[in-house]
């Protein structure tokens, strides 16, 4: 009989990683929603499957197999309270550290709660005693396709605890049709007990590769949104292996450039999967700085000439970003505060998310902190006063005005000292919904969608303490900026600088358009 799948693409994904990790046994129960699964198991040629009707027994069945090969063993059940029944032996494979890995196929969510037969809320209902607990997507499209590979490699590169994979099935439930499994990526963890030579593996790599691109994440990525805006779709700037430390990346551009590398290596201190270009293949457990480090070294020993085309492309737009003189705007103001800022490396740089950061990104050169981790407007005005009570230096927040006032009870402190300083650009708006292309259409834009307004922070300054300064003109901000970083007095300081968001929006632009002349 010839071996035939599932048309189920989630199932395939599920089997065909299976088959990747190396997991070749399976305890399957009887049942109707998990049939597609168990069809899939059966006819994988890598895959014995062994079956066993009572659920509680086959959890235990599993365990027993794993303890004695030393390896991930499935133990696969149907929707509804057979995957309660495993609950027993999952508790124990937990505290066995024996890598139990549990596939349950689930009725639609849609179907939940509704009195259909066979359903109740699966996907957490193990609860602390995996490990990992992920529930597919049923895919329509390469983006659900991409997730639910991700999900399965998260769950199985756990090592040494039980998992729990959650498997939704829309009906029909019985065509087998698909030929041959998908060709699945892998992703493969290298935890930090792995003999220190990996990382220099890494490097090796990286050196050998033809065109390798080291990409460090927040705090700051540099100028990296112009250099690929001006690169589009010439192909000799596409890196071929990517390594990949730090933290979020702010443009969405470079995000969007780097998914047409061939494979990504990550390297985190937790280990974790953070598949932001969607082509990642390794996770390595251990400190990014020092595999940076490490490369560094080897390129002032021996550069390497895709680097150094996209050293040379960088260094050509800040030096053009240098000679670019903006019209007055948030984009001059931002240039004239970096440089002019003071120079101790002491001193702390906060610029809150949206255009703040944006701005950022063009001409600071130094350390910035940023709250880049969910990437909310909210509390980058309190973030940076935290910061600013246990600093003996100068700190700075660099704020837009939906930020600052959704934020303001941050002033409303009797810790603050005089070493707070803020710089609020207030252009009436969310001005970077002015640059979303497209929803200028709407007439929800300004009044709805970026909450126009004609608030200003002077009355909460002065209800708080905080000196206040103004600017409405180019030699305003110049003054005000001077004032801003050099005034030595023992309470905040505020520059509250006036723009029209119109006019910021021409001179980014034109920022851009000087980039590429």
């Amino acid at each position: 009989m010839r071996k035939v799948y599932s048309n189920k693409q989630n199932v395939n994904i599920l089997t065909a990683l299976l088959v990747a990790h190396g997991i070749r046994h399976a305890v399957v129960c009887p049942g109707s929603r998990n049939a597609p699964i168990v069809h899939n198991l059966s006819v994988c040629p890598d895959i014995s499957c062994y079956p066993v009707t009572d659920e509680r027994s086959a959890g235990f069945y599993a365990l027993g197999m794993s303890q004695c090969l030393k390896e991930p063993v499935v133990v696969c059940v149907t929707s509804g309270t057979a995957l309660l029944n495993l609950a027993p032996a999952v508790a124990e494979a937990y505290y066995q550290h024996i890598p139990l890995v549990v596939v349950s196929a689930d009725r639609p969510q849609a179907w939940i709660d509704q009195l259909d037969g066979q359903t109740l809320p699966q996907p957490d209902a193990l609860g602390r005693f995996v490990r990992r607990a992920v529930a597919l997507p049923e895919p329509h499209d390469a983006e659900g396709c991409w997730y639910c590979n991700r999900l399965v490699n998260e769950a199985l590169m756990v090592r040494q605890a039980p998992v729990h994979i959650n498997v939704p099935i829309t009906e029909p439930l019985f065509d087998f049709t698909v030929a041959a499994l998908p060709h699945e990526r892998k992703i493969e963890l290298i935890p930090a007990d792995t003999p220190p030579h990996v990382l220099s593996h890494v490097c090796r790599m990286f050196m050998q590769s033809k065109r390798p691109m080291l990409i460090a994440g927040q705090p700051l990525n540099a100028n990296l949104d112009e250099a690929v805006a001006l690169v589009g779709d010439d192909g000799r700037y596409v890196p071929d292996f990517v390594l990949y430390i730090g933290g979020a990346i702010v443009s969405k551009r470079l995000k969007h450039f780097l998914r047409k590398a061939k494979e990504t290596w990550a390297v985190n201190d937790p280990g974790e999967v953070n598949d932001t270009f969607q082509n990642l293949t390794h996770v390595i457990q251990g400190d990014g700085a020092v595999v940076a480090d490490q490369i560094r070294f080897l390129l002032e020993q021996q550069p390497h000439p895709f680097v150094t085309l996209w050293d040379e492309l960088v260094a050509k737009i800040r030096a053009a970003a240098d000679a670019y003189q903006p019209a007055y705007s948030q984009l001059a103001t931002i240039k004239f505060l970096e440089s002019h800022k003071v120079s101790d490396p002491l001193c702390g740089f906060h610029y809150a998310n949206s255009m703040a950061i944006r701005l950022a990104n063009i001409y600071a050169r130094h350390h910035v902190w940023c709250n880049r981790g969910v990437n909310g407007i909210e509390g980058s005005l309190s973030t940076a006063a935290g910061f600013s009570v246990v600093s003996d230096e100068k700190v700075f927040c660099v704020i837009g005005d939906l930020s600052f006032f959704y934020d303001q009870n941050a002033l409303w402190n009797q810790n603050l000292r005089g070493n707070f300083r803020i710089l609020l650009l207030n252009n009436g708006k969310g001005g970077i919904f002015n640059m979303l292309h497209g929803l200028e259409q709407s007439p929800a834009r300004d009044r709805l969608v970026a909450a126009a307004h004609h608030t200003t922070a002077e009355g909460i300054c002065q209800q708080n303490g905080v000196v206040y300064l103004k600017a409405s003109t180019m030699a305003e901000m110049q003054q005000g900026i001077d004032t801003l970083l050099h005034l030595e007095i023992d309470r905040p300081v505020l520059l509250e600088v006036f723009t029209d968001a119109d006019e910021d929006e021409r001179v980014f632009k034109d920022y851009y358009s000087a980039l590429a002349r």
